[in-house]
């Protein structure tokens, strides 16, 4: 069978999700600082998501630091923390398999636009992938699990079926529906990934999953 347009999804799969959370600890901390005369912030919310808290973590992080949460200043560091020019790098196991990939691949991502044009940017994915898909840029509703993204990347490709490969993390969302339109998937479950919940049912389940792009191309092989 030929090799497939492989389509990546971004956070956790072509680098660490927990590295751009940090990098915008870094960046919320230093903003505490500087404005409010809070230190410790940084730190502070760090170890509440490497302890595996995944929600109001500002407003946690100040009351351990003995700061009521103040609304408006949590909305500000939250602004901050989405906006940043985040400090983030490809895994070096996605940096070998872009670099050797043949011919271009694409990218659906979902979150906020600005927040993940500034992670694509910062990675350099348009040196290999051609299109780039912002969910968050393409209309109320078209996060995953919605058709919206995947029917542009036919769209645009001319493609369909098993010619596709979707690579992502969540099977909460993510090969549901490539699944279902026909295409390949493929789930790579990265040891320090943040999504770490089971598929819920078979039918969001990916072909095959791996821990590291560098089995990719045996793990499509093995799609028939």
């Amino acid at each position: 069978m030929s090799r497939p347009f492989i389509v990546f999804d971004m956070d956790d799969t072509l680098y660490l999700e927990r590295d751009f959370c940090l990098s915008g600890y870094r960046a919320v901390g230093d903003a505490a600082r500087s404005e409010f005369g809070i230190d410790g912030l940084e730190a502070a919310a760090g170890k509440l998501f490497l302890g595996g808290e995944r929600s109001r973590i500002f407003d946690r992080a100040l009351t351990a630091l003995g700061h009521a949460p103040d609304r408006g200043m949590v909305d500000h560091f939250v602004s901050i923390y989405r906006s940043h020019m985040p400090r983030i790098a490809l895994a070096p196991d996605a940096r070998r398999y872009l670099e050797r990939m043949e011919g271009p691949g694409g990218l659906i991502t979902d979150g906020p636009a600005a927040t993940q044009g500034s992670k694509a940017a910062a990675l350099g994915l348009s040196r290999w992938l051609d299109p780039i898909l912002l969910t968050g840029a393409m209309g109320a509703g078209a996060g995953k699990p919605s058709p919206v993204a995947y029917a542009e990347v036919e769209r645009l490709t001319g493609r369909a079926g098993d010619t596709l490969a979707y690579v992502a993390d969540n099977p909460a969302k993510d090969f549901v529906t490539p699944r279902a339109r026909g295409w390949r998937t493929v789930m790579i479950a990265r040891a320090e990934r943040v999504h770490t919940a089971p598929a819920p049912n078979a039918a969001h389940e990916a072909h095959r999953r791996i821990e590291t792009l560098d089995a990719l191309d045996a793990a499509l092989d093995l799609i028939g």
